[in-house]
């Protein structure tokens, strides 16, 4: 089941994609920190909060954008793995 609450923001508020910022790619609106950034340091293993220390433009509710609008994009696609 989709799990939503009040503390887990819209992503469609806080992520932009504009053709004259960052190349048109997904970012946290008003800056220019790409989602794939956000996400790549969380998959290598970086909290929330040492992202923040590195990116002190965004909030927590900037990353927790960036998770939403991933798995909002792994519901619309299947990546099939191999099974060896």
């Amino acid at each position: 089941p989709i799990v939503t609450d009040q503390t887990t923001p819209n992503w469609r508020d806080r992520i932009s994609v504009d053709p004259n910022v960052c190349h048109g790619q997904a970012c946290i609106t008003g800056t220019r920190v790409l989602v794939t950034v956000i996400l790549d340091n969380l998959a290598a293993g970086r909290t929330a909060e040492e992202i923040l220390v590195d990116y002190p433009s965004i909030s927590i509710e900037d990353v927790r954008a960036a998770i939403a609008y991933a798995a909002e994009l792994a519901h619309e696609r299947t990546v099939h793995l191999s099974s060896s």
